[in-house]
């Protein structure tokens, strides 16, 4: 007979190591990244209570350090291209956050190259869909203080996305669609966090040739709130109705909102935005780089409907390149453009000159 022990669930899988880590941090309690012998300890100040960071100073003996990524490191004045840390001895929680995100900001007094487990810590925050402002601290000899903290070993931080590529079919079901008739939603689950993922099927898509398919990302203020920031519902409906009158094909709508930093720093970006920086220049104070979305889902999901030739709709040139690394056959593309607006015509000027994004804007500004 199989004893308790054996007979017992077995949870402890790296992408569960990661989820939990991951949570942790969404509460504002220490996380132990440990590699070898080596122990760090990390929280997040877009979580963590000026309580607990009061704790965390006293538990790592004033040892902590802020970590600075490069684009917020750059924003500074500080201009190494890399990650910084800037030792945190008596400064305050409202202190260390103004350094962290605010603009205006004064550099630190002193700060230094950030190790490759300390840089690491933001890759837990970006999973979290947190601000990259880490606290860490090395406790590697007095560890003892945070043993009833979670931790995790560095190789699974670093491979975390192979998680996220393992998705299954839910449920597909027709739904019909004002202005586009027949169309169903299929829905996928998996990845981190088992986040549901929809692919919209407009029409009969012949999946015998390159389906036309638009890989589309979340945008709560542009998609369902007719936003005049950003030309994101004008993609997302001007998507679906070239997947049309193409004869059909298949919108793939990522949960990945804010070009992958979740809302609560989009809007931070977009408070910088209205002071007048770009959209770009508003993530790097915020420590962001440029672009986090990405798009493992889309090629598990394109997978699974059994799609391996696409002709894509899209002016990203980045998620061409995606695909095509996942092992999609990009075969077409062809522009998905919106309404230029007073509002978010710099914006659109952002994405071309300074993102890549393939666009004609100066035909479109003079269409309006």
């Amino acid at each position: 007979m199989s004893s308790t022990h054996d007979s017992a669930f077995q949870f402890s899988t790296p992408a569960v190591e990661v989820e939990r880590a991951v949570s942790e941090l969404r509460y504002g309690r220490p996380v132990i990244l440990k590699e070898g012998a080596r122990h760090l300890a990390a929280v997040s100040l877009d979580c963590i209570a000026p309580s607990l960071y009061d704790q965390f100073a006293l538990a790592t003996q004033d040892s902590h350090a802020l970590l600075l990524t490069a684009p917020r490191a750059g924003r500074l004045g500080l201009g190494y291209g890399r990650d910084m840390l800037a030792p945190l001895a008596g400064v305050s929680f409202d202190r260390a956050s103004r350094l962290a995100y605010a603009l205006g900001a004064d550099q630190p007094q002193s700060y230094q190259p950030a190790d490759n487990l300390a840089s690491l810590s933001s890759e837990l925050a970006r999973i979290a869909l947190l601000l990259p402002a880490m606290v860490v601290a090395d406790v590697t000899y007095s560890a003892d203080r945070f043993s009833g903290c979670c931790s995790i070993e560095a190789d699974r931080l670093r491979g975390a996305d192979v998680a996220r590529q393992r998705f299954d079919k839910v449920v597909r079901t027709r739904v019909p669609l004002a202005g586009l008739g027949k169309a169903e939603f299929v829905v996928f689950r998996g990845g981190l966090a088992q986040k549901d993922q929809v692919a919209i099927i407009v029409g009969q898509p012949d999946l015998t040739k390159a389906v036309p398919v638009r890989v589309h990302s979340s945008c709560m203020t542009g998609d369902l709130c007719g936003s005049l920031k950003c030309d994101c519902g004008d993609q997302l409906r001007n998507g679906l109705s070239l997947l049309k009158h193409a004869g059909g094909g298949v919108l793939l709508y990522l949960d990945q909102e804010g070009r992958g930093t979740g809302i609560g720093a989009k809007m931070r970006a977009y408070g910088y935005q209205h002071l007048g920086l770009d959209t770009i220049d508003a993530d790097a104070e915020l420590g962001l780089g440029e672009d986090h979305r990405r798009y493992e889902a889309a090629i598990a999901m394109l997978q699974l409907l059994e799609i391996k030739r696409v002709a894509v709709y899209t002016n990203n040139p980045t998620k061409i390149a995606a695909l095509r690394a996942g092992g999609i056959s990009v075969e077409a593309r062809a522009p998905v453009n919106g309404i230029v607006t007073a509002e978010n015509e710099n914006y659109l000027r952002t994405k071309t000159l300074r993102a890549g994004h393939m666009m004609d804007l100066e035909t479109l500004v003079a269409a309006e």
